[in-house]
């Protein structure tokens, strides 16, 4: 018997769907409320691994609150918990065992990149920031230069992205391209340079859709040699956007310690050790195609072990450990953003108090204070009461 058109229609899981964004909103409140009591807790003495093993603990509390009456829908972690400190420039989540990286502690005055991320029913969000450890009265000197100039540089790129066809002042159509990868790192270029730091190489922006967070399409800031973007944020379309500056050079290097996360990708190996098989499997069931810690994982040693062959073979695709080539402090921000025909809709992101944080040096360039100014999405129309 022929499928009626009811049974072969195919679920819509684009931003069309109102659902869609509902689960990409939830999974958001969820990282917010995650990443916000990370913040309070990276003071002095904790160390790093406090606090992953707090955050994959609060995200795991978080999700089980959400979607209770419905068992079909699937919820979990779509990032680690992540601390990198001062010169590290990508997410760090360490193994117990491994004491030296591990039981490293935090220092007053130390910049922490945290991250954490969830998902609901695939639709994924992360949320980034950088603190200053111990900070309680106003932050000065260089920790301010990079988070200041980090935020400025998020908030133009979120704008620059605005697609050309939509204009957020309130006019019915904008002219104009979708920005280049070019013009945009020219723009950003700027805002480092007014605050003294540089774009960190190669900081990449994904497309995300339903189960993947490195989808089709990538930004790149500041690429390094014969590396490229391969296209633009349009209308439809949900991204993780990432921003790192730091006050050295803004080259990288790789770092010594051992890559702890990995992510599993579409290809397929056919694997001989049973260590490797029995990652998979578990990676499979627990995590899927989102991004995991080997600390997650319920046996260590096996874990170590098997991972390799899974490296190998390209079933995981492991996250180098990358720092600031001169060792200087890194400030990094990532937010989860939809880009709609209304414009730029922050789902997950940092959250900075401006006043907390004092510089010499400013933005003067006027056509960036300008963009700057303005506003991410088209103000939503009041509903007019009827006249009785």
């Amino acid at each position: 018997m022929a499928d009626t058109k009811e049974q072969s229609k195919e679920i819509d899981y684009s931003l069309e769907n109102p659902d869609t964004l509902t689960r990409y909103k939830d999974a958001a409140s969820v990282a917010h409320k995650v990443l916000a009591a990370l913040e309070k807790e990276a003071t002095e003495g904790k160390t790093v691994i406090d606090i992953c093993k707090s955050g994959d603990a609060q995200l795991e509390d978080e999700i089980t609150k959400v979607y209770k009456s419905n068992k079909k829908i699937s919820k979990g972690l779509s990032m680690p918990t992540t601390i990198s400190l001062d010169d590290v420039v990508t997410p760090l989540s360490p193994l117990e065992s491994e004491t030296a990286e591990a039981q490293t502690p935090l220092k007053n005055g130390q910049l922490a990149k945290l991250l954490v991320g969830a998902h609901i029913d695939g639709f994924a969000a992360i949320a980034g920031s950088t603190v200053v450890v111990g900070a309680s009265d106003v932050i000065e000197g260089e920790a301010a230069d990079l988070i200041l100039a980090a935020h400025y540089i998020n908030e133009a790129f979120l704008r620059l992205i605005i697609p050309p066809t939509v204009n957020t002042t309130g006019a019915e159509k904008a002219e104009g391209k979708p920005i280049t990868p070019g013009k945009l790192n020219n723009v950003l270029e700027k805002i480092a340079d007014a605050y003294g730091v540089k774009l960190v190489e190669s900081t990449t922006s994904y497309q995300f859709e339903r189960n993947e967070i490195e989808a089709k399409k990538r930004l790149l800031l500041a690429p390094g040699e014969g590396v490229k973007g391969e296209g633009i944020p349009e209308i439809g379309e949900v991204w993780g956007i990432e921003v790192a500056v730091t006050t050295g050079s803004g080259k990288v290097k790789t770092l010594p310690n051992r890559p702890t996360i990995h992510k599993k990708t579409a290809n397929t190996f056919a694997l001989k050790r049973p260590s490797a098989k029995e990652v998979l499997s578990e990676v499979n069931k627990r995590f899927g195609t989102f991004p995991f810690s080997l600390r997650q994982l319920k046996d260590e040693r096996t874990a170590k072990i098997g991972v390799l062959e899974c490296v190998r073979g390209n079933i995981f695709r492991q996250y180098e450990v990358v720092g600031e080539k001169d060792g200087k402090p890194v400030a990094r921000l990532f937010n989860t953003v939809a880009v709609t025909k209304n414009g730029v809709s922050k789902l997950a992101a940092p959250t900075i108090d401006l006043s907390k944080y004092k510089s010499d040096k400013k933005i003067e360039d006027e056509e960036i204070l300008k963009l700057l100014e303005t506003p991410l999405s088209k103000a939503k129309k009041s509903k007019k009461k009827a006249s009785s």
